[in-house]
């Protein structure tokens, strides 16, 4: 199913598709609901999974030049009540995963499980926001040199070229974008809110997916949030860096599937 549903003035898209227990994928900064393409394929034969684009990303509206976590998290709460999904395991890739946290933490009833797949839960640091303000500036400049430095940096380096494909089919996906649409996204990360006391105080199973090769979301940084929770389950991928889910496909789904069923099992 492919549909859109009317949120703040304008169009939200989004998939759904399967039976059963429902979780909901949410993609990550310069994606669309496309990078999950594959996963529905095989989730969807045991679960409901609904996929999103989140405002000024894929097929959905923009929003302006500022668009917050909380207010895409809204987004995909107005979807799940569209659904009449009560309750559903929600995992995020990178800023999917800072929307996924937003919306556990201000609505902790609809969710039986979290997913951060390269993604964590800190804030951005001093010097994290000034890159978003500078990386702000450059869009302006020229958004599509943007895209283009920005998405073969997300492969692990060793094996980038392996995923020429990969890469021209995420910078044709991103391109379509509007140029207010990624600033929004990236004000939105800058003023996000810390969610590591979430962690320590949620009794949900919360998944991490790491890449030993990461740098946009590093190993290192990851490492001490992810015993901060009291159901943890953790992989970490060698030679993989941002994007597990094209760079270790087989391992990535089938430890997501796992996480899933571990969830309705709690």
């Amino acid at each position: 199913m492919n549909n859109f549903f009317d949120f703040n003035g304008g169009k939200i898209h989004y998939t759904c598709n399967g039976e059963g227990k429902p979780v909901v994928l949410l993609h990550g900064f310069l994606e669309s609901l496309n990078i999950w393409k594959d996963f529905e394929e095989k989730l969807s034969k045991t679960y409901k999974v609904v996929a999103i684009d989140l405002p000024g990303h894929g097929e959905s509206s923009n929003y302006g030049s500022r668009v917050t976590m909380e207010i895409m998290a809204d987004a995909v709460k107005q979807l799940l009540q569209l659904l009449n999904i009560e309750k559903s395991v929600i995992i995020g890739h990178s800023m999917g995963g800072y929307v996924s946290l937003a919306f556990v933490r201000d609505y902790p009833n609809m969710a039986v499980g979290l997913g951060l797949f390269h993604s964590h839960a800190a804030s951005d640091s001093a010097e994290a926001k000034i890159n978003r303000g500078r990386a702000i500036k450059v869009v302006e400049e020229n958004h599509i040199d943007f895209i283009a430095a920005f998405i073969p940096d997300l492969f692990c380096a060793k094996y980038r070229q392996d995923f020429n494909a990969e890469i021209l089919l995420l910078q044709d996906d991103a391109k379509k974008m509007k140029k207010n649409g990624i600033i929004g996204a990236l004000s939105g990360m800058r003023e996000r809110h810390d969610c590591t006391n979430l962690l320590k105080s949620t009794q949900l199973p919360v998944m991490f997916i790491i890449g030993k090769n990461d740098i946009r979301s590093p190993k290192e940084a990851i490492m001490n949030q992810i015993f901060m929770p009291k159901n943890s389950h953790i992989l970490i991928l060698e030679d993989v860096a941002h994007m597990g889910f094209i760079e270790a496909f087989d391992e990535t789904s089938n430890f997501l599937n796992s996480f899933i069923n571990e969830c309705y099992l709690t």
